[in-house]
């Protein structure tokens, strides 16, 4: 697992123009951590397979930057980093084609890991749209979000103006879990559109932000697509409430496609330019949604209805203590799981097992337990 003072590198690192998730994974590939990368001399930088032009970039711009202080501005806006091998890292984020290295997420504070792990271990399903939404896209949106939250799904979009703050609206309705994926930083001064200020505030306080970019960070129109690949890679399916002939939702559909993960359309009038993209999924082969019904049958899943049942009898140890007070029907990863109780994964492993064989919990498969 990345160490704190290696986080603290690898977002001044993320600090430089050009440096991404390739440039990150060649420099801690050749150097063995991001502060052996940071002092790296010109000539090692080269060497490092991530090209001297940006080598060179690397070795004069650090100069002016200060992984102390960008690290103490991270802090004081709430905003925490996970590197791509933390246990914390979603799972599901991890198998889509092009993961960011760095994940930058803001929660309420204090940031939780308990809370956090059940977020991203939550099935979770986007809902993406125009930004020129008609009434009816609004209605469905915000309805599709509120009942699937009601049924334990976390909604998963982008923040935009129109389908997506509809979206992000009917989660928090449907009182459940929402995410917004970001294109640009977390600091509060750069949450955009500045509209939604406050429905960024909101979805803290149950959900998450997330974002691959440091604070105060310039962003450009390109960073919009890239963020699209993120929400498709965190959820099992994505729905498409309305779009144009040539809407952003429609490349996050594609993403959805490319990590093998499932598309669904709503249909609309044949009338209205805002169904010309949703229309045009389904004859490609999109799942068409009516309802609920439609998401959670093709999906595999159920409402959500499991309430955490009584302990059945007191624990026989300290571990098994430890593994009792973070548990629930949610699911989590034996990783995240070890990490939390502070235990070695082989402890936790073989305590879950006995505890299995007592009836209390159950693997659902993958390494992730439950209790029951």
């Amino acid at each position: 697992m990345t160490t704190s003072k290696d986080l603290k590198y690898l977002n001044a690192l993320n600090k430089i123009s050009g440096v991404g998730a390739q440039t990150l994974r060649k420099l801690m590939g050749f150097f063995g951590s991001a502060e052996a990368a940071w002092d790296g001399d010109l000539e090692p930088l080269i060497r490092s397979g991530i090209g001297e032009k940006l080598a060179s970039r690397i070795f004069d711009e650090r100069k002016n930057t200060h992984p102390e202080r960008e690290w103490e501005i991270m802090t004081k806006e709430n905003i925490h980093l996970l590197a791509w091998n933390d246990p914390l890292y979603p799972a599901i984020l991890k198998e889509s084609p092009h993961p960011p290295y760095l994940l930058y997420i803001k929660t309420a504070e204090p940031f939780d890991e308990i809370e956090f792990s059940r977020l991203i271990a939550a099935p979770a399903v986007a809902i993406v749209g125009a930004r020129k939404n008609t009434p009816y896209g609004a209605l469905v949106a915000q309805n599709l979000a509120k009942d699937l939250s009601a049924a334990g799904i976390t909604v998963i979009s982008g923040m935009a103006l129109g389908i997506d703050s509809w979206a992000h609206r009917g989660a928090l309705d449907g009182g459940g879990k929402t995410i917004a994926v970001l294109g640009n930083s977390l600091d509060e001064k750069d949450i955009y559109p500045r509209h939604n200020v406050n429905l960024a505030r909101e979805i803290v306080q149950s959900g998450a932000l997330f974002s691959e970019y440091t604070t105060e960070a310039t962003t450009g129109r390109m960073a919009f697509p890239a963020r699209n690949r993120i929400v498709a890679g965190l959820t099992l399916g994505t729905i498409v409430v309305e779009a144009g002939e040539k809407s952003g939702a429609l490349i996050t559909a594609q993403m959805a496609l490319e990590a093998n993960r499932e598309v669904f359309a709503v249909p609309g009038s044949i009338f209205s330019e805002s169904s010309i993209g949703t229309n045009g999924l389904i004859r490609s082969g999109a799942k068409v949604v009516t309802g609920i019904k439609d998401i959670l049958e093709e999906l595999g899943l159920e409402k959500n209805t499991h309430q955490k049942k009584s302990l059945p009898k007191a624990p026989c140890n300290e571990e098994e203590e430890r593994l009792l007070k973070i548990l629930s029907s949610e699911p989590l990863h034996i990783d995240i799981i070890a990490k939390l109780v502070k235990l070695q994964t082989a402890t936790a492993s073989a305590t879950l097992v006995m505890m299995e064989l007592k009836g209390w919990v159950k693997n659902i498969g993958g390494q992730n337990y439950i209790l029951i």
